[in-house]
């Protein structure tokens, strides 16, 4: 296709699409190289800063003092040695698939030249071309930068080829909670209690750098070596960037309300209720479709929504972690967002699996309305004097044994995962269109990072 412009002197001068994609990225790459640079001094400055407040500490000698400014000024020549190294994928090799997703695979990978284990998600470009999920993949490295704390999944590197986007994670092997909750059917009060202030911890840290993660599920809930909660898989959360926004549920809100009208599944007692989804319940994590089994029901309404769509999820968690299912699951999509949609009548505690009233009524104020949920108001000291959560020790919680050990034999230990026999170990590629690159493969610019503690900087 070609395009054409206005001269000065009148004359229409005519560029191709091919021409006019390469001005753009030529334009976006050099703004985001002087970006980069500015932001990149602002960094050194902010942690010079930091370790002169760290150095007025009155116990320290004056040689001390200045052993530990040398050892700074090494850390940052070697982060800057760091940073123009070209990662790639040939700098890893591929131990196991350990993830599978609508957009890519999760492998457990080791880094030849040190040893030291990583998740890797590789995600293909096309894919996010087409199916138009650049502003969430965008949205999940921003975020994993940004979240540097002990309840989100660390990322240590990202880079790009001209076939795939990588996010070099931490490897957790205890495995996710979807895992563990197939496992136990049900867990008590006690071990609920803990998973769910785990959970609130986590989902309070985010909102606090002004992010809504909008997919809290038990998927996306992993467990370390210890047990102990981290949340991943920020492909869906949204923040205060134009480049993560997307419309991404515009299929279902713009379904009329008799495309959901229909017979309702025959009632079924709670077994074969709880049955029924485990049955089912693989097959819906590894689908492009997914399951809206754990989504609010004003983000489906795209009338607005905030951070109180995640405590909602929450409390869907919480029933499921009692129940062995979730509240509205059924055995269909449409089905289960019928339920949701009307949440009044179809959220129910079968009498046949007693649970508390604290417990009940703690799942209750998660899963109402968004103005008045619990954690809508004040975050996590919303939790904080609710009956349920008695004895809860927010601050300390992390060091604390968790609820259910997590047995670990080996630093790559996969046995909290399940087999893929189906997806090779190679990492895909694809051949690159005629050309040499995807079009429009200028949007993934500024995808590289590296992060200042990467491990002691290797």
């Amino acid at each position: 296709m070609m395009s054409s412009r206005t001269d000065t002197d009148g004359s229409s001068i005519r560029f191709s699409d091919h021409t006019l994609d390469k001005a753009t990225k030529a334009k976006v790459t050099l703004e985001n190289y002087y970006s980069n640079l500015v932001t990149q001094y602002g960094e050194r400055k902010q942690r010079l800063a930091k370790l002169e407040a760290q150095l007025k500490d009155e116990s320290l000698t004056d040689s001390q003092r200045q052993e530990k400014r040398l050892q700074h000024a090494q850390k940052e020549t070697e982060y800057l040695r760091l940073k123009r190294l070209r990662l790639g994928v040939e700098d890893f090799e591929a131990l196991k698939v350990i993830g599978r997703g609508a957009f890519g695979e999760v492998r457990l990978v080791q880094k030849k030249d040190t040893g030291h284990v990583y998740a890797m998600k590789v995600l293909r470009k096309a894919d996010m071309l087409e199916k138009e999920q650049v502003a969430h993949v965008r949205a999940e490295r921003d975020v994993l930068v940004e979240a540097d704390h002990q309840w989100v999944v660390k990322m240590y590197y990202s880079f790009q080829d001209q076939v795939n986007l990588y996010l070099i994670m931490e490897f957790l092997p205890g495995g996710d909670m979807m895992t563990l909750l197939m496992k136990k059917d049900t867990l008590s009060e006690e071990c609920t209690q803990f998973y769910i202030s785990e959970t609130a911890l986590a989902i309070d840290s985010i909102h606090k750098l002004g992010f809504i993660h909008r997919d809290i599920k038990p998927d996306n809930l992993l467990l370390d070596a210890r047990g102990h909660l981290k949340l991943s898989d920020f492909g869906l959360c949204t923040g205060l960037k134009k480049s993560h926004r997307t419309d991404f549920y515009r299929d279902l809100s713009q379904a009329k309300p008799s495309d959901f009208i229909g017979t309702c599944a025959s009632p079924m007692d709670s077994k074969r209720r709880a049955e029924s989804w485990k049955r089912n319940r693989r097959a819906l994590a590894y689908s492009t479709v997914g399951t809206p089994d754990y989504i609010a029901p004003e983000v489906f309404l795209q009338t607005g929504y905030g951070p109180a769509c995640d405590w909602w999820s929450l409390g869907v968690i919480m029933y499921e972690m009692l129940m062995g299912y979730p509240p509205f699951c059924s055995d269909n999509p449409q089905d289960t967002y019928r339920k949701v949609m009307n949440w009044r009548e179809t959220l129910i505690f079968p009498p046949e699996i007693p649970i508390s009233e604290e417990a009940k009524e703690t799942i209750i104020n998660f899963c109402c309305e968004a103005d008045r949920r619990l954690g809508s108001q004040r975050g996590l000291e919303d939790l904080k004097s609710v009956p349920f959560f008695r004895g809860v020790d927010w601050e300390h919680i992390r060091e604390r044994p968790a609820a259910i050990p997590v047995e670990v034999r080996s630093i790559d230990d996969t046995s909290n995962f399940d087999e893929f026999p189906d997806v090779s170990l190679e990492i895909p590629s694809a051949p690159v269109p005629q050309g040499g690159e995807i079009a429009k493969d200028w949007v993934f610019i500024n995808y590289t990072y590296k992060r200042f503690e990467v491990r002691n900087l290797e």
